[in-house]
């Protein structure tokens, strides 16, 4: 950890903190679609497509490239739906990382810089849920740049959230993180995270059986 440093967010840092958070997201979709694959539902269906075209059309070859093609069409729908999270996170709070996260009261953004890049990033902002406002701080748009994996970047970045936290006098700091991101998981349980709650954002996401994992982090001391 002594090539890195953690500061606060620079606007000099606008393009590189997208980027970043940009490419992570989208590294997620392999695992996405794996775990589609490993669905009895997407089993299913695959079963019906094949025994459909082959009654259809008596054509084993064809009744594979059908298969094939819906297989086609599930990788470019999963990568669909995480390049959508991107685009609707650019086009919200990372649109204006300043106005998002250094404005309000209680909020920051944070880069960790090496050799004079950004290496990684997080943040912390108001809970989506308002029950827990006053009491707790989200965390939010962690990611490390792949060549800086490895290091303990990813915990120092979450024990910077968790101090200001506790420096604010929150009680909690929660976190939203996919099934698929599970080196996050294990970073975050390993910092004494648990995970409380799973939900599904969407008909589609439940019917995958693909969940948010809701974690929380009880901070001992706070006011």
């Amino acid at each position: 950890m002594g090539k890195y440093h953690i500061r606060r967010y620079e606007d000099r840092d606008y393009e590189a903190a997208r980027t970043i958070f940009s490419r992570g997201i989208n590294e997620h979709a392999p695992a996405g679609f794996r775990h589609v694959l490993s669905c009895p539902q997407t089993h299913l269906l695959l079963l019906a497509v094949l025994l459909a075209t082959y009654l259809g059309s008596s054509s084993l070859l064809l009744s594979l490239g059908a298969v094939a093609a819906l297989l086609a069409l599930g990788w470019i729908f999963t990568k669909g739906f995480w390049a959508e999270y991107v685009h609707d996170a650019l086009a919200s709070d990372m649109k204006d990382i300043r106005q998002a996260y250094l404005v309000p009261k209680d909020c920051n953004f944070w880069v960790a810089e090496a050799g004079g890049e950004v290496a990684g990033i997080v943040a912390a902002t108001y809970p989506v849920d308002p029950s827990l406002h006053g009491k707790a701080l989200e965390l939010k748009r962690m990611s490390v740049a792949k060549e800086h994996r490895g290091h303990g970047l990813g915990k120092a970045l979450t024990r910077t959230v968790l101090l200001f936290a506790q420096e604010h006098g929150y009680k909690e700091v929660v976190l939203g993180t996919s099934m698929a991101q599970v080196a996050a998981h294990r970073t975050y349980e390993g910092m004494g995270f648990r995970k409380v709650k799973e939900i599904c954002p969407t008909a589609l996401c439940k019917l995958l059986r693909f969940y948010i994992f809701i974690y929380r982090y009880e901070i001992g001391g706070s006011r």
